[in-house]
This record gives C-alpha cells, sequence and structure tokens, in this order.
C-alpha cells in the first residue's frame, strides 16, 4: 500500500482557516488532524463596559454569514438578562427574520461552496458554463433571502431593526404580503435546485459514525429559536444551563476551543436538527427529505447538505403561513418593553451551522460587566476530527487524491465558520 502525504492549507469554500493533515507509511496511519490556525477575535472583551442596547450591534460583526442569528441571540440573551418581554408580534416578526438568514445562509452553502464537489469542479465559477439554468436558479434563490433579511433586518447584513424590548422598525401588511407571493413563487425553483443536487447525489460518500447529535428542540416545532437543549442520545437540558452542555475545552491543534458533551464530541447543525425534530418538519420539508432518502438518525455527515435543502424547503414554507398568522392577528404599532431588572441572562437560537449561545451579566447600570459565546462551529471541530479518524482509513486504500478531496468535501458538510469558532481563547500572562 502507498504511502500518504496530505498537507492542505488552507481549505477552500469554505470561511475562515482550517488545514487538513494526513500521514500514513505502508498503509499505517501515523497522524490525522483537522487544525485550525487562525487568530482568535475577543468578542467577550469587546462587550464588557458597553451599554446593554450596544450589544447586539457589536456582536452581529462576529459573522457577516450569520450576523442576524447573532444578534437574535444576543437580543433574547440581553432581554433575559434584564427581565424584559416582548410580544408575539415582535417574537413572530424575528422568527421570519431568523428564517430568512437560515434560506440566505442554506442556499449559499449548498449551491456556491457544495455543488461544485458534486460536479467534478474547482468552484461555482466553471458550473456556470456547465449549468447555466441551475446556476441562475440558485442566484435567485439567494436573492430571495437577501431580500426577505433587508426588509425584516433593516439590511441584508447586520441587523439594525433589533432593538432590546421590541423592534426598531416593523414591515407594513403590503410589504409582507409581497413577500409571501415571492415566497410562494420560490417553491418550485428550491424544487428544482434539490432535483439538479439529486442527479449528482452519488457524489456524495457513504460514510457513517454513530455520533452525538445536540439542538434545540421543542414540542410540535421544528425548533429554530425557542426550545430546550436536546441530544440524540436522550438527554436534554434548559438554555440557561448551555455551559455544561457545550464543556469548552482548548485543542492543541486548534485556536478554537472544542466542545462535547455525553461522548468524545458531538455534531450541530441542519443534520442534528433533523434528527432531533424530523417529526416537525413541514409537508415540503419532509419531501425535499424523502427524495434524498434521508431518515431521522442518519449518521452520514455528508447529508448534512441534503438536511440544509430540507430545511430550505421547511423555512419557505413555514414563513408563507407565518405571513398569515402576524397579518390576521394584524399589525399593531409596540413600544419596547423598559421595566429593567438587571442580572445575568442566557439564550440560544439555532444559527445556519447549528445551536448558538449568548450570555451576559448586566450591573445596575445597565453595562456589560461580563459575556460568553459559543459558536457552532465550536461545537463541530472536535466531531469533524474524530470523522477524520474513521474516514482515513475507510478511504485511504481509494489514493492520496480521492481521500484528499473526500476531506476536504466532509469539512465542507458541516459548513464551517472557522473565523466565528475562534472568538475566544483562553489567555494566561506570565509576568
Amino acid at each position: 500500500m502507498s504511502n500518504i502525504n496530505i498537507n492542505v492549507k488552507h481549505v477552500t469554500r469554505i470561511e475562515g482557516h482550517g488545514n487538513i493533515v494526513v500521514n500514513a507509511t505502508e498503509g499505517k496511519v501515523e497522524k490525522v488532524q483537522w487544525q485550525v490556525p487562525e487568530a482568535p477575535r475577543f468578542f467577550e472583551a469587546m462587550v464588557r463596559g458597553r451599554k446593554f442596547d450596544d450589544i447586539q450591534t457589536i456582536v452581529s460583526r462576529i459573522c457577516g454569514i450569520c450576523s442576524i442569528s447573532h444578534s437574535l441571540v444576543a437580543t433574547k440573551a440581553v432581554e433575559n438578562a434584564l427581565g424584559l418581554k416582548v410580544t408575539e408580534q415582535v417574537d413572530d416578526l424575528r422568527l421570519l427574520m431568523h428564517f430568512s438568514e437560515q434560506l440566505q445562509s442554506h442556499v449559499l452553502h449548498v449551491g456556491y461552496l457544495v455543488a461544485p464537489d458534486l460536479f467534478g469542479a474547482k468552484s461555482v465559477v466553471p458550473l456556470v458554463s456547465v449549468a447555466p439554468d441551475t446556476v441562475k436558479t440558485i442566484v435567485g434563490a439567494h436573492r430571495v433571502a437577501n431580500e426577505m433579511s433587508e426588509l425584516l433586518a433593516g439590511r441584508i447584513t447586520h441587523p439594525i431593526t433589533l432593538i432590546p424590548g421590541g423592534m426598531s422598525k416593523i414591515p407594513t401588511e403590503k410589504e409582507l404580503r409581497q413577500l409571501q407571493e415571492t415566497l410562494k413563487a420560490t417553491v418550485a425553483p428550491l424544487v428544482t435546485i434539490c432535483e439538479v443536487v439529486l442527479s449528482v447525489a452519488a457524489g456524495l460518500p457513504n460514510f457513517e459514525r454513530d455520533t452525538e447529535y445536540v439542538s434545540l428542540k421543542r414540542d410540535n416545532d421544528y425548533a429554530f429559536y425557542h426550545g430546550d437543549i436536546a441530544s440524540t442520545d436522550g438527554f436534554t437540558a434548559p438554555v440557561a444551563e448551555w455551559e455544561s452542555v457545550a464543556n469548552e475545552y482548548v485543542s492543541p491543534q486548534s485556536t478554537a476551543k472544542w466542545a462535547k458533551w455525553h461522548r468524545k464530541s458531538y455534531m450541530a447543525g441542519a443534520l442534528a436538527r433533523f434528527n432531533n425534530n424530523a417529526e416537525n418538519i413541514s409537508p415540503l420539508g419532509k419531501t425535499v427529505a424523502d427524495m434524498f432518502g434521508l431518515k431521522k438518525g442518519c449518521c452520514n455527515p455528508f447529508m448534512n447538505n441534503v438536511a440544509q435543502l430540507a430545511e430550505c424547503a421547511h423555512v419557505v414554507e413555514a414563513s408563507i403561513g407565518l405571513i398569515d398568522k402576524i397579518l390576521t392577528r394584524g399589525l399593531k404599532n409596540e413600544q419596547p418593553d423598559k421595566n429593567y431588572k438587571p442580572g445575568t441572562g442566557f439564550a440560544a437560537v439555532e444559527a445556519p451551522r447549528g445551536i448558538l449561545f449568548h450570555k451576559y451579566e448586566f450591573d445596575k447600570n445597565l453595562e456589560c460587566v461580563a459575556a460568553n459565546m459559543c459558536i457552532p462551529t465550536n461545537q463541530n471541530h472536535a466531531n469533524i476530527q474524530h470523522d477524520f479518524e474513521k474516514f482515513v482509513p475507510e478511504f485511504m486504500d481509494k489514493g492520496e487524491d480521492v481521500l484528499r478531496q473526500g476531506l476536504e468535501m466532509l469539512v465542507r458538510a458541516y459548513d464551517p465558520c472557522v473565523s466565528c469558532s475562534t472568538h475566544y481563547l483562553d489567555v494566561e500572562f506570565v509576568h
């Protein structure tokens, strides 16, 4: 058996920098590593000393792709810390905003970053000449998601309509009806995108590893925004206990912390949400899952991309129904709750890449004195490593090039946001 020496710096078509290192001599694996070399950013320190209503504006900059998720979870955590309540209307409009980012991010990832692997291309650019209609359909679906984000969040990235206790601006009935019609018209293109991906889905490796999957879960809901923390191993925990769920620790091969709960690692993301909530996915979401044979209990990380497609269908269908609910109730001009009772607060939402946790503490002046955040990709790093350790022995006999391609696809399947995950690192100063 030939020797293998893989040293990828850096994996392409992901956000941030990550390396793959594999060494094997005469069939014996000597080294397998998923490395994160990116410099950390200190957002927990940035928010200390800042007023409560500055927090979401600052932390939205953790990520340009998941800025809505960071803003939403930060706003929820601030409200939890200050004892603020929001109305049903605010809650529903924020959920609609959250759905816009799920669609935005999933279409971007599957259409621009994963599809080239399945078509045997180096990027989405060559696909323009190979499958121009498909690329146009993907771009169109992405544009709809961007317009939805702009309407609800005030702009496509870094929301400006979120304020603790409420929203600074809400859409009009006419704008929501126009959005609803646009979403209805997006259903057919989404199905087309799924059919195109299905036509090349044989390119997804047949690989499984028994895994713990962690996400939000709530009765009668495909949980994105509310719920408790749930594990496919049968455990649950309230969001207030998230630090004892993530159990972050330092790995010598990563500038981002790793996480584990009941096993040596767990997976967060679309597949985790599906495995915990599949019975509550919308009819169209179930149709997409069935197209690919995705079933609850799937342990193939490459199927995370399929779960993302099913979620695209779900959020479009759920958004159409949510707009009806909002407008049937009637839009109201509401003032934000300002009955501040400072303390410590926690919150979680499902970012596109998985469950996202924030925690803040405020003093009597309503200034932040402590903060902690745990990003989905942080929680996935250890799982990527353990997937590598099983994947390499199973696929190394196919040759170095095939193995390298498979490992890169495995990383991309997680849709990692590596820069976000390196937001924090323990530093000990020696004098």
